[in-house]
């Protein structure tokens, strides 16, 4: 990232919402979940699968996060109502996170319930590195559980990434397999971008290799490629991997 993309992130939160929501409309759905439905069925007619996430992150008070959670049970609804392609992605501070470990994983169990009552999929997004731990214990605990239908986000631009894999192998994880977006200090995370893209080819090859079910979310055309070439030496048919990109 260069000094001038650093110096935007730091500015963002004192643009205008209204600045804000010009410049991101391309990445977002809309305000409603309306808007989302007629988004979906767009991709589901060209062949795509979708995810939606509530947004919603940092949230203040437990009774936010518990309404989020709720709001996932009328997505669950209509994606079953509109016969759409699509799964769900959470981000654990808008479930309670930052407000206790508990809060969340109560509103995270009762989000992959209803998936479940409704033959669905919860992928937690990964956020921060302060969350990282608490994420992937919390992606443990669930499906030691016997929660299967929950998958998780891990980030190549983090060092500890390798380590989580080999940590996860047991579980056969369900992981998207990002770069990662967050500004981290280079004692824990690659910042240069060809070391970031060799831990990711790294970090996908080693996924693989522990049986996982591995979502390459990336618009790096090398990657993409990079990405293709290594699923197909290994035999991997269309149903046995996703490439995923953010709408937009």
């Amino acid at each position: 990232m260069t000094l001038l993309d650093r110096a935007i992130v730091r500015l963002l939160p004192a643009v205008p919402k209204p600045v804000v929501q010009f410049f991101s409309a391309r990445y977002i759905a809309g305000s409603s979940l309306v808007d989302a439905v007629r988004v979906v069925k767009q991709l589901n007619a060209q062949g795509k699968t979708a995810t939606i996430d509530v947004l919603g992150e940092e949230v203040e008070h437990e009774a936010d996060a518990h309404t989020i959670a709720l709001a996932y049970r009328n997505v669950f609804d209509e994606i079953e109502r509109e016969q759409l392609d699509s799964n769900v992605s959470v981000k654990l501070t808008a479930l309670g996170l930052g407000l206790s470990y508990d809060i969340c994983r109560a509103n995270l169990e009762d989000v992959v319930r209803q998936a479940a009552e409704n033959r669905n999929f919860v992928r937690i997004d990964m956020e921060d590195s302060s969350t990282t731990d608490d994420t992937l214990r919390l992606y443990r605990q669930l499906r030691e559980a016997g929660h299967e239908n929950l998958g998780v986000v891990l980030q190549a631009h983090l060092r500890r990434t390798f380590d989580d894999i080999q940590a996860l192998a047991d579980l056969r994880p369900n992981v998207r397999l990002c770069k990662g977006i967050y500004i981290e200090p280079a004692a824990i995370a690659f910042t240069d971008a060809d070391a970031i893209r060799a831990n990711f080819v790294r970090c996908l090859d080693a996924l693989l290799d522990a049986g996982a079910y591995v979502a390459v979310a990336t618009h790096d055309e090398w990657l993409i490629g990079q990405a293709v070439h290594i699923v197909g030496a290994r035999g991997l048919g269309r149903d046995d991997y996703e490439l995923q990109t953010l709408l937009g």
